[in-house]
C-alpha cells in the first residue's frame, strides 16, 4: 500500500487490513483509531495522512487541507481508546 514502511504494514496485518480495498471497507480514521489504542505511544497523526493518502491513493504529502481537517473531525466523534 502507499505510504506504508514494514512496521505500518505489520501493524495493519495485525487488524487484518492488508489492501487498499481493506482500508477503504474500515476507513483511514477508524484503523488510526484502533492502531492508536494498541501503540498509543508509537502512533502519530504522520500515520493518519499516510492511511488518509493510501486510501485515497496519494502521497500523503500532497493531502488537501480540507481531507486532512474532515478526518480530524471524524477523529474527535470516535470514542477515545488511546
Amino acid at each position: 500500500m502507499k505510504n506504508m514502511g514494514p512496521v505500518s504494514q505489520r501493524w495493519l496485518a495485525e487488524i487484518e487490513i492488508y489492501t487498499r480495498e481493506d482500508l477503504e471497507a474500515v476507513g483511514a480514521v477508524p484503523s488510526w483509531a484502533h492502531l492508536k489504542a494498541r501503540y498509543p505511544k508509537r502512533v502519530t497523526k504522520n500515520l493518519l495522512w499516510a492511511l488518509l493518502g493510501a486510501q485515497l491513493d496519494m502521497d500523503w504529502r500532497e493531502l488537501p487541507d480540507e481531507v486532512k481537517q474532515a478526518a480530524l473531525d471524524e477523529l474527535a466523534r470516535i470514542p477515545r481508546r488511546y
